[in-house]
């Protein structure tokens, strides 16, 4: 009896994860019968890859499914004959506990004119979150963000919480994370939904009361504030924090305490934080802010990390007039 009731529980788990690949697959892919398509996991995120590589299958008759042993961290290379099937193919989907992004394998792909997604981290609960929603609504969302930032010389956030941060984009290019990936070369992350850009200066203080890593979801009332001068992050109320930026500064120095990224949340299908940064980040209405690398997201700084803390409640002005944001 009780295999009996655990079957039975399996199948609307089952049912959804089809439901959001069928957004990845239709939607954010927008694969045809004529697409090759590659689907990219590890043995840890095989019923996401699997939920793809079916979904794919009712579209093309040349889907392939590849799947290897998690990686050890974030960037490393995939095996040589995923990145190959990557690059070949037409399109591509990537579910891995460690993400694929800011690989060799995931560049020569793009540049090859592949497009596609990778899902780092991905875990069943945000993967049917993130994309039960409707990324043609979310690409609309991300383009109205973007008129009213894209050109702006400064952005101020502030929060109910203490936030007041000032941040110049410097003339650096504003991007749009739309999930919307139909032609070659186009690439996302998935959840999708952001516009952001990489500063060249801040300052002020900003308090993170979301999540943020290595914690997650903060508990109700909690607070991390960073005093940000010049662009550098001088101060940090949370030892944990803390001791990961120092760690990053053994090796990269300064460059580990770079104010990295001002990102806007545009997917209004995420109602509520779940605790992950991949999700949470997305989650229309809040605001996000990075520290350390930002080269791989139009910056010149190079550091080993890029800790997002989510804010909840933001205002955000482009030049002195406060901007719509979309919310849920």
């Amino acid at each position: 009896m009780a295999s009996h009731n655990a079957a039975a529980l399996e199948v609307p788990i089952m049912d959804a994860l089809q439901e959001a690949a069928t957004t990845a697959i239709h939607q954010c892919l927008d694969l045809s019968a004529d697409d090759t398509v590659v689907i990219v996991t590890d043995d840890k995120r095989e019923p996401i890859g699997k939920s793809l590589y079916a979904t794919a299958t009712d579209v093309t008759s040349d889907a392939t499914i590849l799947q290897y042993p998690p990686g050890s961290q974030h960037g490393e290379e995939p095996p040589e004959p995923v990145a190959a099937a990557m690059e070949e193919a037409d399109a591509f989907l990537a579910p891995t506990t460690k993400s694929l992004s800011h690989t060799r394998a995931r560049d020569t792909a793009s540049t090859a004119g592949t497009r596609g997604a990778t899902l780092p981290g991905i875990t069943e609960e945000v993967f049917v979150t993130g994309l039960n929603a409707d990324y043609r609504e979310i690409q609309q969302h991300c383009e109205t963000v973007y008129e009213q930032v894209a050109g702006a010389e400064e952005i101020r956030v502030t929060s109910p919480q203490g936030t007041d941060l000032t941040v110049r984009p410097g003339g650096r290019e504003w991007h749009l994370d739309t999930g919307i990936i139909p032609d070659a070369g186009d690439f996302s992350n998935l959840p999708a939904g952001e516009v952001f850009v990489a500063p060249t200066t801040a300052n002020g203080t900003y308090v993170v009361d979301g999540t943020m890593m290595p914690h997650g979801l903060l508990e109700p009332g909690a607070r991390l504030e960073f005093e940000v001068e010049d662009g550098a992050v001088t101060r940090i109320s949370d030892d944990a924090i803390q001791g990961q930026i120092e760690t990053a500064a053994e090796d990269a120095g300064d460059a580990a305490y770079n104010l990295a990224e001002l990102g806007i949340g545009t997917n209004v299908g995420v109602t509520e934080l779940v605790g992950s940064v991949l999700l949470d980040e997305k989650a229309g209405g809040t605001v996000h802010i990075a520290i350390g690398d930002d080269a791989a997201i139009g910056g010149e700084t190079e550091a080993p990390l890029h800790l997002d803390g989510i804010l909840r409640d933001p205002t955000v002005y482009a030049d002195g007039e406060r901007i719509r944001l979309p919310s849920p």
